[in-house]
């Protein structure tokens, strides 16, 4: 049976751990069945293994890993971090949207597009003098004037 420990790490430094890790577990052939960088959760990685001793093996020596913490985690725990939910989204083709976050931020843009399996939307500036189509997740938008609202 699995378990699930919680490793300590350099925040920022998260990838670099697990790509170390990685190679770890194959060149020595642990019982290291997973690794997990939780989104939102900055300077932990989830390993789940046979064992602790499997899971302190898998770390050892790599920069950046500090330490395990001393409880072990039960799946129901970290679920809702690991599993994808779907999020029904409220956006339509022609809807005027404010980006909220990146480089674009607090710009204007109307929907030319929704790709829900991938989660992004394509837009173009309001505001632009030539339209340039960007790419952005669904939710670094919010819509502030639907299309069926407009004044006709």
């Amino acid at each position: 049976m699995s378990h699930i420990f919680v490793l300590r790490a350099t925040t920022n430094r998260e990838n670099q751990v697990i790509d170390f890790i990685t190679t770890n577990v194959k060149k020595k052939k642990l019982d290291v069945h997973s690794l997990i960088k939780a989104h939102g959760m900055r300077g932990y990685i989830f390993i789940e293994a046979e064992n602790r001793e499997a899971a302190e093996e898998a770390f050892l020596g790599v920069p950046y890993a500090k330490n395990l913490l001393p409880k072990e985690l039960k799946y129901d725990e970290i679920k809702t971090m690991v599993e994808p939910i779907k999020v029904q989204v409220n956006i339509r083709e022609n809807d005027i949207v404010e980006i909220i976050t990146g480089p674009f931020k607090r710009e204007k843009a109307k929907v030319m597009r929704i790709d829900q399996q991938k989660e992004e939307v394509v837009v173009e500036l309001l505001e632009s003098p030539v339209p340039i189509p960007i790419t952005l997740k669904l939710d670094s938008i919010r819509v502030i004037i639907r299309e069926d609202e407009k004044g006709e």
